[in-house]
C-alpha cells in the first residue's frame, strides 16, 4: 500500500507557549491545541469530550491567530470568544500562539511536574 502525502496543513506546525509555565509545544495547523497539549505528557490535563461541550479545556489566546470550531455557549460566551477565551479542543493555530490556561485546566497545568516512577 502506497503512503499518501500529508496534506499541507499537517506539514505546517506552529509553536504554542503556555504563559503560566513557560512550556512550549508544537501544534500542526490541522490539529487542535488540546491534542498537542496532551502530547506534553503531563498527567492530569483534563481532556473531557474533545467536542467543545464540556468546557474543561478553556484557554485564553493572548497572542497569535487561530481558527475555531463551534463551542458550547454554556462554556464560552460570545464576549469571551471575542476576548480570545476559547476551548483548546476547538482551536487550530494559524500562527505561533501564546496562551494562558483558565478554569479547570489551570490547576492541572500549573501543578508542579512529578518525577520518578508513576
Amino acid at each position: 500500500m502506497k503512503d499518501e502525502p500529508m496534506s499541507r496543513a499537517e506539514n505546517i506546525r506552529f509553536e504554542v507557549k503556555i504563559l503560566d509555565t513557560g512550556e512550549k509545544f508544537s501544534c500542526s495547523a490541522s490539529d487542535h491545541l488540546l491534542r498537542a497539549m496532551l502530547a506534553l505528557g503531563r498527567k492530569g490535563i483534563p481532556s473531557g469530550c474533545h467536542g467543545g461541550g464540556c468546557g474543561v479545556c478553556k484557554v485564553k489566546v493572548t497572542r497569535g491567530t487561530f481558527t475555531s470550531l463551534v463551542m458550547s455557549r454554556a462554556h464560552v460566551s460570545e464576549e469571551e470568544e471575542r476576548d480570545g477565551i476559547v476551548l483548546a479542543c476547538r482551536v487550530m493555530p494559524t500562527s505561533d500562539l501564546e496562551v494562558e490556561v483558565v478554569g479547570k485546566l489551570k490547576k492541572a497545568i500549573t501543578r508542579p511536574k512529578a518525577f520518578g516512577l508513576v
